[in-house]
């Protein structure tokens, strides 16, 4: 199995030749979606080492008291049997040539196409395609196109609904209604055993021999868990048998399905497969291909002049962030692997905040918005989660689901190398920048989108509440120090346990903090009605002060002599090792095979960006040369061991001029999935890392960045970019940016305001 990038220029990604020891990689990332629902692109036919997976957004479910909450694998509508004169249709058996499969990013269709002669010598040409309707959120459509070539042959089908999928072995969901409609239109109602969500999976099948329908009736197969019909179609040599096979998936989560009951989902599901099947194929993939135009490529488009694979890495990564995004709901948000796996179980991060919401605050502001408002809808389970930890306000759970789940980070993950015992994942109870984040984003969302209605339904409130958590977090120092600390945490490099007055986190506390104290002032003198509600609810009047007192004497870790800024109160004092091996490893994590996390601690060696990610966020409140000398510092010793890290430090690399070192931490932050290594993506995409890359193409080389309020464009292009386009929204204006070597061009298309930009250290208005 390898990727083949020689159809880029047409977006275009394929596979050209199959490995079934290797499949997870292009499951995962061509996988098919639409932010409702995800689907892995697991073959039709069944092999040992797939992981097939649907994936509905929002539908979390608890197996037993001893896990946490994660999205269930759902009922699998894709697996088509095929067997050719009684011999099973499977690419480990027979003999195979001219394979390949191709995943369209423009147009969100799979294609996959072989010549397949069987074990007894029927050759037959097979070609697959496949859709998640971008235009219809509940639906899948599939083609199959089967043509012998030099016999005449019997073929038999088998598909249908097979409910028994499993996430990793945890089952979710109870064998419920099974039904078959006028022997064509197959149904099966199943619920999540904790959440109680009632899914409706229909599906059904139209089948023609060179283009006429063959008025079929299907015999019906129904087992403990799976329904399918069964079809036998005598095709001559020459001849072209299509199989259709049009599905949907309903759930009483569904935005749309409040007050609605299983058997109601049923009669819309039973009217939809009637419509899909009137429709066919052709035209859902047409009307599905005029919605990502319309999304995606004409609502943000990007253009690279010069390398042809940096282009289509970026346009990969917008084709990712439209699958992952639940556009159509506020109650969900974006899980670490989007829709495309089970790592990581669905769960959002700090993610979402740094590293994919600028995308949509900059490309699709009602998007954006979506995602913020799910931060204020999960309120409840901040607030259980600074009420169990004895402090006050919202503190964000580092990984979050259903709204009211609150924090379902699991307890203990992977094992110690010298001690045998699971490891006890601590960011659930001590990574708490997550909570200065989520304040983050909400005012990185309001600036640059200017969505005042937004601030005052929710953001102003998000903000102060997060500030009055850390104002209960601060922690007094000795007698004779006279300072605040935030003790025992874990910053963004998860490498570090236990330290205290992390930058990262500390800064970012004090930045949460003034802000509210800012927005106090504002909300008191412009919005009286706001402050006095928010004032009852919060006891404005009574935290003010709290975070006056935790501003003025929270400890903010100073550089060193030489212009260092400790990542945390040892970081700098711990032993220099030689991370060479560890820096230039092939695979991730390298150095837990040789230490366990206790000696990696004394290390002086970082996971991901830490200090950098501050510089990233908060670049204006630190001088250059204190910027550089740490930069410096810290990549020397960051071994990127996580997808969040590379882009971070390519972007940072743009700010000193090293734009050698920021191409090539570029190139491997794009080739965190699109790259050849076919193990790197087996449990679903690195969602993150897509919005990284838009990051090192627009803040990086486009030289965006949104700076107390203002806007700049300060570009440097690679040395192999002769030109890169690329259009923003700002304040509701539109703009479209142009940057080759010598020139920077800025115009407002939409032109109904003026813009003050500063480009290149210039004020310019727009």
């Amino acid at each position: 199995m390898g990727m083949d990038y020689s159809a880029i220029k047409d977006w275009i990604l394929r596979e050209d030749s199959f490995d079934p020891e290797k499949l997870g990689k292009c499951e995962a990332v061509m996988s098919l979606g639409n932010g409702y629902l995800g689907l892995r692109s697991a073959a039709e036919e069944r092999y040992l080492n797939e992981t097939r997976g649907l994936f509905v957004a929002g539908t979390f479910n608890k197996f037993d008291e001893n896990e946490v909450t994660e999205l269930p694998n759902a009922a699998d509508m894709t697996a088509i049997k095929l067997s050719v004169n009684g011999e099973i249709f499977s690419l480990t058996e027979g003999a195979m040539e001219d394979y390949a499969r191709e995943l369209n990013i423009r147009t969100g269709e799979l294609k996959r196409s072989v010549i397949w002669t069987s074990p007894k010598g029927t050759k037959i040409k097979a070609v697959f395609y496949r859709i998640v309707s971008l235009k219809r959120l509940h639906v899948i459509a599939q083609r199959v196109e089967l043509t012998p070539l030099d016999a005449d042959v019997k073929i038999e089908i088998k598909s249908g609904i097979n409910g028994k999928m499993t996430n990793t072995g945890s089952q979710h969901f109870s064998d419920g209604d099974k039904r078959f409609y006028d022997k064509r239109v197959i149904q099966f109602v199943q619920t999540t055993g904790q959440s109680k969500i009632d899914f409706v999976d229909t599906t059904v099948h139209k089948l023609a021999l060179d283009g006429e329908v063959l008025p079929m009736e299907a015999e019906v197969y129904i087992e403990r868990r799976e329904i399918f019909a069964g079809y036998n179609v005598e095709v001559k040599a020459g001849q072209t048998l299509s199989i259709e096979k049009y599905s949907t998936v309903y759930t009483t989560r569904d935005l749309d399905a409040e007050g609605k009951t299983a058997a109601d989902l049923q009669k819309l599901a039973l009217e939809t497969a009637r419509e899909l099947e009137a429709l066919g194929y052709q035209a859902l993939l047409e009307e599905s291909a005029r919605q990502w135009e319309e999304e995606v490529w004409n609502l943000a488009p990007i253009e690279i002049e010069g390398c042809e694979m940096d282009e289509f890495a970026v346009h990969f990564a917008q084709y990712h962030l439209r699958l992952m995004v639940p556009a159509h709901d506020a109650r969900m948000n974006i899980g670490a692997k989007g829709l495309s796996g089970e790592g990581y179980r669905g769960h959002t991060f700090w993610d979402t905040e740094i590293f994919l919401l600028p995308y949509y605050i900059f490309t699709d502001p009602k998007t954006a918005r979506k995602l913020e408002e799910y931060r204020y809808l999960s309120l409840p389970g901040a607030h259980a989660k600074a009420a169990h930890n004895h402090y006050k306000g919202a503190m964000f759970p580092w990984e979050s689901a259903w709204l009211d789940d609150g924090e379902v980070t699991p307890e203990y993950m992977d094992v110690d190398i010298l001690t045998g015992k699971p490891n006890k994942v601590w960011s659930g109870f001590i990574e708490q920048h997550i909570t200065s984040d989520v304040a983050f984003g909400v005012w990185q969302y309001s600036v640059i989108t200017g969505d005042e209605d937004y601030m005052e339904k929710y953001g102003y409130e998000l903000i102060m509440d997060t500030a009055i958590f850390w104002a209960s977090r601060l922690e007094k120092g000795t007698s004779d120090d006279n300072k605040y600390h935030i003790n025992d945490v874990v910053g963004p490099d998860e490498y570090r346990e236990h330290v205290n007055d992390n930058a990262f986190t500390n800064y970012m506390a004090h930045w949460n903090m003034q802000k509210a104290m800012e927005y106090y002032h504002l909300l008191k003198k412009e919005k009286p009605e706001i402050f006095a509600r928010l004032n009852e609810k919060l006891n404005l009047e009574e935290a003010y002060p709290q975070w006056e007192n935790g501003c003025a004497n929270l400890y903010l870790p100073v550089p060193t002599k030489e212009n260092i800024l400790p990542q945390d109160d040892r970081y700098l004092s711990c032993r220099d090792i030689d991370l060479g091996k560890y820096k230039a490893q092939e695979h991730v994590g390298g150095i837990t095979r040789d230490y366990n996390l206790e000696q990696i601690n004394q290390i002086q060696v970082s996971k991901q960006a830490d200090v950098l990610v501050l510089f990233f966020l908060l670049e204006d409140i630190f001088p250059q040369e204190v910027k550089k000398a740490s930069w410096e510092y810290y990549e020397k010793r960051t071994l990127h061991d996580s997808s969040l890290s590379l882009s971070t430090h390519s972007v940072l690399a743009c700010d000193m001029g090293e734009m050698e070192m920021a191409y090539d931490l570029f190139r491997k932050a794009a080739a965190i999935d699109l790259g050849p290594f076919m193990g790197s993506s087996n449990a679903g995409i690195h969602a993150a890392s897509f919005g990284g890359v838009w990051e090192c193409v627009v803040y990086g080389f486009g030289g965006v960045r949104m700076l107390g309020g203002r806007l700049r464009i300060n570009p440097s292009l690679p040395e192999k970019w002769t030109k890169l386009s690329y259009t923003i929204i700002w304040k509701g204006q539109k703009l479209a940016v142009e940057v080759t070597k010598d020139e920077v061009h800025v115009t407002n298309l939409t032109g109904t305001k003026k813009v003050e930009i500063e480009v290149n250290g210039e004020a310019r208005i727009l």
